[in-house]
This record gives C-alpha cells, structure tokens and sequence, in this order.
C-alpha cells in the first residue's frame, strides 16, 4: 500500500448524496402490473392484485435474496448467509475450471456474436456478425479434439426473459465489493432476474479461447455486447468469497482492499479472437477497445492473424449490405483464419508449446 494513502475512518467512509428511488405503493403496483398489459390476463384480475401485493411486500422489505442457506466451511464466516443463487452459480465455474484444466480434454472454444439483430424479431434479418460465426464454427468443427460453444447475444432482444442488468460498478467502490461471480442478481425486490451472466460466466471460464464477432454501432461495441464486458469486470480481480464483506458492506471491502487486495485474475491465460466489421467509421477503434480490454484481463492475443477490423460496403446502401458480404470472400476468408489461428494457439498453449515471454512476471500496479 502506498505510503501516502490515507486509510482512516473518514477516509474509506462510503460516500453518499444520490435521491432516492423508491417507489410509493400505488406507483409500484402500477409498473408491477403494467406488464400483464395483455387482454389476456383480463380474467385473472384478483389474482393479480393479490400478486401485486406479495411483490410489494418483498420490495417494501428490500427482500434481494429471499432464498439463502449458511456459507459453510471454505469460507471466511461460514456462518453467513448466502444466496442460493450465488452458490449455485458458483458451483457451475468451479466445474466449468476443472473442464477448463482437463488435460484430455478437448479444446474449447467460445464464439461469441456481439450483434443484436435476428430475424426472430425486428428488423427480421440475420446479422453479417452471425453469418461470421457460423462460418467460423464450421473452420473450427473440422479440427480435431476440439468444442465450439456458440454465445448468441441476440437473443436478449429476441427471447423472453433473457436480460443480462447492467454493471452496477461496484468495483469503484472497493475491489472487494465486486463479488466472484458477481452477487448484484438477481434482485427479487427490484424485479432484477433473468440474468443471463450465471450462465455466461462458466462459458468463458472452461474456454480454452474466445472470439468476439461483433459490428460497430456508434463508433463503439453495440450494447448487449457492452452489457457483457461490463459484468465480466468481476472476473478480474473479483472477490470470491462474499463473506469477507459480508454482502455488500462498502466499508468493509474498503477496509480490506487497502490491507493488500490480491486482485485475483479468473480469466487468465485464455487465447483470443476479435473480428470487427463496419459500413461507415469506428471498426479499428472497436477492435483496438477489444483487444485492450481483453489484454487488460490478462486474455492473450492468439496472434495477428486472429484480429480484423474491415468495412463492408463503406457508405454503400444497407439494404444491399448482406449481398455485398457474400461477394466479398477475401473478407470471409480472414474471418476463417482469425479462427484458424485461435485453434493453433490455443492448442499449442495447451500443450506447452507456446511461448509467452514476461507471463511470469508480476505487474508492479494493480487497478
């Protein structure tokens, strides 16, 4: 810890100041109810009121976690009551990292489409992202020894009840605060579920590589896309045990980052991909913030072949774009060797034959 850095009580004393957004009771119940909008509920009304009134009972009483059970040995006050949830979740990245350490295990891959167009919803077209990930499944699928795991990201515009919250940034507070997998949901006072991150996090986890497909959209990563690399902050320097901060207790995460936080890194050592693709502006920016960010986790880059920003169609009519992607096959075939390399360096980590010159030394600064 820096000798100039103050760690009084004032000092690490969470700040406050925000306005409140709790709801009265009649505004709650509207926003509850408000999603039974159909005709079809119309029979049901009594049901609902009774509904309503439970889910106001639980939000009234900030019920985040109605379902716990006591921590248990491993843990730094087993006598904590955590989540279910969290556990669970838990539960599924300790397997996915044994899959992930497996030594005969095959070579696990992760593609993961950053678009969120599909023609499962409007605008009731396929994404070029899409097109690119199944061409890359099918590069990969041909190699030997190997899984290809697919993360669609379309789907939170085009399923029920997939969401992924956004990143409430609790690791701007204290490292400590920002939980392992991550404890912020579900929220079942606030309405918070059907997060999609306890499923995501073991992806990553087992694989043995990543490739993000994605187009720009704004110069920037499209926002289901950015909903995930938000809440993948945990995976770097997360506190698996939320225990030691007993919940979300700012004060004492504070306290125990500045004892000396180790700032564990959940995702290190992994190969990655990145493929960007724009029709106007930003393609190399995206692709440079992606491979920052992954490089800032300690991912590493599989090769320079396994990273592409390209633009199809530039200010050409997007009505045209998909018939523009299939006559640009130059554009496709660096698409199949960004995958290509993926697969050579991940399998050549695996089997020790890759040489990453300074992976053994401990960076000076942590975040």
């Amino acid at each position: 810890m820096p000798a100039n850095v103050s760690t009084s009580a004032s000092t690490l004393e969470p700040r406050k100041g925000s306005p409140s957004r709790r709801l009265d009771e009649h505004e709650f119940k509207r926003r509850f109810l408000n999603q039974f909008h159909d005709p079809a509920y119309g029979k049901l009304q009594e049901e609902l009121a009774k509904l309503a009134s439970a889910a106001w009972e639980a939000y009234a009483d900030s019920r985040k976690s109605p379902k716990t059970r006591k921590a248990g040995p491993g843990f730094a006050d087993p006598d904590y009551d955590l989540a279910e949830d969290w556990l669970a979740a838990r539960d599924a990245i300790r397997d996915a990292q044994k899959r992930h350490e497996d030594p005969n295990g095959p070579t696990r891959l992760l593609l993961v489409n950053g678009s969120t167009r599909s023609e499962h919803t409007c605008p009731g077209e396929i994404s070029k992202s899409y097109r690119m990930v199944d061409i890359a499944r099918e590069v990969l699928e041909q190699q030997r020894h190997v899984t290809v795991e697919i993360l669609d990201l379309s789907r939170l515009a085009s399923e029920y009840g997939r969401q992924i919250h956004p990143c409430k940034a609790c690791f701007s507070t204290a490292a400590a605060l920002c939980h392992w997998p991550c404890s912020c949901y579900p929220n079942y006072s606030l309405g918070q579920i059907h997060d999609w991150m306890n499923e995501i996090y073991p992806m990553w986890v087992e694989a043995h590589g990543i490739m993000i497909i994605t187009p720009v959209h704004w110069y920037q990563a499209p926002s289901s896309l950015k909903l995930m690399i938000d809440r993948l902050v945990c995976a770097d320097g997360g506190n698996p045990d939320p225990t030691s901060t007993h919940g979300k207790h700012a004060g004492q995460a504070k306290r125990l980052e500045m004892d000396g936080w180790p700032y564990p890194r959940h995702l290190e050592g992994r190969l990655f991909s990145a493929v960007v693709h724009g029709d106007t502006e930003g393609a190399e920016d995206v692709r440079r913030n992606l491979s920052d960010w992954l490089k800032s986790m300690d991912l590493i880059p599989a090769g320079p072949l396994a990273e592409v920003d390209r633009y199809i169609g530039y200010w050409e009519p997007y009505a045209t774009s998909h018939a523009t992607y299939e006559r640009d096959q130059a554009m496709q075939e660096e698409v199949r060797n960004a995958a290509r390399t993926l697969y050579e360096a991940a399998t050549a980590k695996r089997q020790g034959r890759q040489i990453a010159a300074g992976a053994g030394l401990r960076q000076p600064r942590q975040k």
